[in-house]
């Protein structure tokens, strides 16, 4: 694990001040907020999964390492406390170098430190003097639920004592999760940097990927491709999908022969320093479209075209994934899978016989991004440094037999992650191969 953030110590410092400064604002009197890391996960036996921090832990001060908590207390002069594993020289020999509390205070900035093991004699303290706790109840961690509601349930029974247990209690993500929204200039930076190793993933892939390879060949030139430059590999596993398979849309076994004819369709991004891309491409394993091919990847392009060129500040996701419906509609009457009035097929949901998915999703430290969609029952509007998808798709089952036989088993997705600026927007992976003659002359060259 990393000794110190990625990221400059200040950057994290500054986090935590504003989120300090909005608990301040949402909770009356003294208010302590408490993250936990990720739990590590078993694969299989003794066999643990790659860890990866919780992205709530690492936003607030870059540390990564497992069986971690982090407190910030609105109270006293000690804000940030950490909790983190004891330097053990055995287990660092096999598992490797730990920060410690010396560490969590010199390279993260913590205010104070403690070992996970104190967490049970010191984490009451810092409870107790509170009259609200920020802390996200049905996480990811049952058993750190469990550990909070004993802790609670402890204080409140001394309260004869003079100790008493939090009344209040808020969810963090109100205001972690609204921050973390709007990226920074230096998310941003990582997120293009994200951006340039899936560049290389999906070209590569274009460039190599024929008949007679295998889904699993080209998830390898991904893998390798993700990893150059400093990259953490990808940000969720990699669907390769050839043929039919594209018409499952979490497919992921990526194991079978890619046939002449084929359709490859690879939704695949770079994680670097924990961001990550989401980019999807679908290209002929032959080299070139086929007239139906053709006309089923225009119309999806169309569609994201149509959506790109409308995101503003202002504009809504729920808007554009409207835009990117009626679009797709249309097309699926013209191409004779859906007979009928637009205005009515879109009524009757009829088009998500073929598109069944939503358009749009935030992104950033997770591939679907924290933040709310919509605010007092209504679609958020888009603001600057706002960083999602747009990813209309087509998808005809090889058994739909109600559809054109020259359609059945296309699958296609076509997807750009767009940042909102000032003036509209900006396209990060329009570098990527996506019309037609450009994903033609990349898989020839």
């Amino acid at each position: 694990m990393p000794l110190t953030p990625a990221f400059e110590a200040s950057v994290h410092g500054s986090r935590r001040d504003e989120v300090l400064r909005r608990m301040r604002e949402m909770a009356p009197g003294p208010a302590v907020a408490i993250f936990p890391a990720t739990p590590v996960a078993t694969r299989n036996s003794d066999v643990e999964h790659p860890y990866r921090a919780h992205s709530d832990v690492y936003w607030l001060t870059g540390f990564e390492e497992p069986e971690a908590v982090v407190v910030l207390s609105t109270s006293g002069d000690r804000p940030f406390t950490l909790f983190v594993r004891p330097r053990d020289k055995e287990k660092e020999i096999w598992t490797g170098r730990r920060a410690g509390t010396e560490g969590a205070i010199k390279s993260f900035g913590a205010d104070q430190a403690f070992e996970i093991g104190k967490l049970d004699e010191e984490l009451p303290k810092l409870l107790g003097s509170a009259r609200t706790l920020f802390y996200r109840l049905g996480g990811d961690d049952p058993q750190f639920d469990a550990l909070i509601a004993r802790m609670l349930r402890t204080l409140r029974a001394r309260a004869r004592a003079g100790v008493n247990a939090p009344p209040r209690i808020e969810d963090p993500g109100e205001i972690v999760h609204e921050l973390r929204l709007r990226k920074e200039p230096r998310e941003l930076d990582a997120l293009r940097k994200a951006v340039e190793l899936t560049r290389k993933g999906h070209v590569a892939s274009m460039k190599t990927g024929r008949p007679g390879m295998h889904e699993y060949d080209l998830h390898a030139l991904l893998e390798r491709e993700f990893r150059q430059a400093g990259g953490r590999g990808w940000g969720y596993y990699p669907i390769v999908a050839a043929g039919e398979n594209a018409t499952v849309l979490h497919y992921n076994d990526n194991c079978v022969q890619i046939r002449d004819g084929d359709l490859v369709l690879i939704d695949a991004g770079a994680e670097y320093d924990l961001y990550t891309a989401d980019v999807t491409r679908t290209f002929p394993a032959s080299g070139r479209f086929s007239p139906a091919q053709r006309s089923c990847y225009q119309l999806v392009l169309d569609a994201a075209d149509a959506c790109i060129a409308a995101i503003r500040p202002g504009e809504t996701i729920e808007g554009l994934h409207q835009k990117a419906v009626r679009i797709l509609t249309e097309g699926m009457v013209k191409l004779g899978l859906l007979k009928g009035d637009v205005d009515q097929l879109i009524k009757e949901n009829a088009f998500r016989r073929y598109y069944m998915h939503r358009t749009s999703h935030w992104l950033g430290l997770d591939v679907h991004d924290v933040g709310n969609y919509s605010i007092d029952g209504k679609a958020r509007p888009l603001e600057p440094g706002i960083v999602f998808t747009i990813e209309p798709g087509l998808y005809v089952a090889s058994d739909d037999e109600s559809a054109p036989a020259e359609l059945r088993g296309i699958g296609i997705r076509i997807e750009d992650d767009i940042l909102v600026t000032d003036s509209g927007h900006e396209n990060l992976t329009v570098s990527i191969p996506r019309t037609i003659k450009d994903v033609e002359a990349t898989c020839v060259s």
